[in-house]
Formats: structure tokens, C-alpha cells, sequence
């Protein structure tokens, strides 16, 4: 279960960049920061009597919140911003596809987790097919004379980079927080509500296309809602069930919903090299996903204690 919400949100996730295209008028910070910005404060409204019974234990892992928050306000911002450069595919597979590598770092030096095989070939898989995507893009990103472009394709895979470093903290943040006792839905609330807060400034200095034309609200109502509402949501529920280097290796189908998405809908081309990318990330997630023998054995025993301890509440 806690794979499938994590693959459910990555779909979610995968039609933001196609949806910003349907506003083109608006800036990557504005959509970054009505998409994260108002879909984190909808989540801490939601989870507003939760966070309020826990108000202590929050307090008590203070500095996990304040850096899972920050995070949260960088992430968008460094993202959008780097799809407007580099475009829908590279820039979404920059950010996401080297943040399973960002997260095992992070668990490996903090958390001290031994990574196993089985991840160790699934991220192989999937950050060969989004470096495969990344390569199918890049090759068209040039306008022919294009120096300008190529330094606007470089320095939005720079901000990639930034994203996909955020994208893995703040997953981090909310797994310890999860783990050490605080349920899924105040955990994420708490994270993305604080960090809804500091886009705040960025929204009031760059929303004002956002309310030039209806097309241009519906597309900010569309990013708070689904994507990022609806989208952490169900990611919060993935990471009450698997590690954080497992939730952000699982969203590699992000970049794979994107780059069909930016073929059928923007009409962005996708050689072969691309597909064959794509390809490469469906087996990454196939070997994720698909269990073990051992699980298989014991999956009636312990079931019902996972169940019990994810407190996805």
C-alpha cells in the first residue's frame, strides 16, 4: 500500500509541468509557490486538531520541521524554475531522478541505513532512464545558434540539482517525523503548512498573473489541489510504510508521466533514446514493487502489525 500511494501521487505529481504550459503568462515562482504555498496550508488546515494534539512532540523535533519546511520552500520554487529553462522533460527528470541518490545518501550518513540490493538495482534502472530521458530532451533544447539556450538548459538543470536535493530532505524530514511517533497526516501538515508560510511573500510578489484570467486561476487551483494537496497527501501515506530513499526512488514515474504528457499534450518530441528511458523506469519500479518471496512467506504474519504501527492518521 505504502508503494501504491507513492506511485498514485507520482502520477499527480507528473501533470503539473503539462498544466503550467496551459499558463504560460505566469512565472515558475508564481506556479511554484501557489502550488506548494496554498496546497501546504490547505494540508495544515486539514490536519490543524492533529497538530494541535501534538503541539509538544512537534516543539520536541522542532529543528526536523523547521528543516523539512525550508525544504518545502525551496523545492517549488528551484523546480518550476528549472522546467521554464530547461524545459517539461529535463527539468522534471533532473529534479526527480537524482533525488533517490540525494535520499540514500542522507539515510546512509544520518540514519546509518545499509541499502539493499534490490534498491541498489532499481535505482540503477530508473536513474539510467531518466539520464536516457534527460539525454532524448536535451538534444532538441539547442535553437540552432543557440548559446543562450544551452546556458538556459545548463542552469536549469543546476536548479534541478537544488530541487532534487530539497525533494529529498523534506521527504526525510517527514519519515523521521513519522517514524518517531507523530502520525502521517500532523506530520505532513506541520512540514508543508510552515512551508506554505514562507512562500507566502513569493506568492504576493509574483501572483499577480495568476488572477489576470480565468485559465490562469484555474490552472493555480488545479496545482494546489491535486498535485500538491491530494498528491502529499497520499505521498504522506507512503511514507508512513516505506523509507524515503524507497518513496522518492518510486517517484521516478513522475518523469515518465511527464515526458508522455509533454509528447500527447505540449507536443515536445521524444526519440527513441527517450522511450527506451521510460522503459527503464517502469522496470525500476517493477523491481520495487514486486514482492519477495520472503515478504510473500511472512506477509500474513506481519500485515496486521504494519498496519497497526504506519499510523497514517
Amino acid at each position: 500500500m505504502g508503494a501504491l500511494c507513492v506511485l498514485a501521487a507520482s502520477v499527480l505529481w507528473g501533470t503539473t509541468g503539462t498544466a503550467a504550459t496551459f499558463a504560460p503568462g505566469v512565472g515558475p515562482l508564481a506556479i511554484g509557490a501557489v502550488a506548494m504555498g496554498l496546497g501546504g496550508l490547505l494540508q495544515a488546515l486539514i490536519a490543524a486538531p492533529q497538530i494541535r494534539h501534538l503541539a509538544s512532540g512537534l516543539c520536541d523535533q522542532r529543528g526536523t520541521v523547521l528543516l523539512g519546511a525550508v525544504s518545502v520552500a525551496v523545492y517549488p520554487l528551484a523546480f518550476y524554475s528549472s522546467m521554464h529553462l530547461a524545459g517539461v522533460a529535463v527539468g522534471t527528470v533532473v529534479s526527480i531522478g537524482t533525488a533517490p541518490l540525494a535520499s540514500a545518501l542522507i539515510e546512509r550518513v544520518v540514519d546509518g541505513r545499509r541499502l539493499t540490493r534490490r534498491w541498489t538495482l532499481a535505482a540503477t534502472l530508473g536513474l539510467l532512464g531518466t539520464v536516457l530521458l534527460c539525454v532524448a530532451e536535451a538534444a532538441h533544447a539547442s535553437d540552432g545558434t543557440g548559446r543562450s539556450s544551452m546556458a538556459g538548459t545548463l542552469l536549469g538543470i543546476g536548479l534541478g540539482l537544488v530541487a532534487a536535493v530539497t525533494y529529498a530532505l523534506y521527504s526525510w524530514s517527514a519519515h523521521r517525523l513519522i517514524t518517531g511517533e507523530i502520525p502521517s497526516r500532523a506530520a505532513m501538515g506541520a512540514v508543508f503548512g510552515l512551508g506554505g508560510l514562507l512562500l507566502l511573500p513569493v506568492l504576493l510578489v509574483t501572483g499577480a498573473p495568476l488572477v489576470a484570467s480565468w485559465s490562469n486561476a484555474a490552472v493555480g487551483a488545479y496545482m494546489a489541489l491535486v498535485p500538491m494537496f491530494a498528491g502529499y497527501v497520499l505521498f504522506g501515506w507512503g511514507l508512513a510504510r516505506v523509507p524515503a530513499s524507497t518513496a522518492t526512488t518510486l517517484s521516478l514515474l513522475e518523469p515518465a508521466v511527464a515526458a508522455v504528457l509533454a509528447v500527447l499534450v505540449v507536443g515536445e518530441r521524444l526519440p527513441a533514446t527517450g522511450w527506451t528511458g521510460i522503459v527503464l523506469v517502469i522496470a525500476c519500479l517493477a523491481v520495487l514493487t514486486t514482492p519477495t518471496r520472503a515478504a510473500a512467506a511472512h506477509a500474513n504474519g506481519y500485515g496486521t502489525l504494519a498496519a497497526t504501527t504506519a499510523r497514517p492518521e
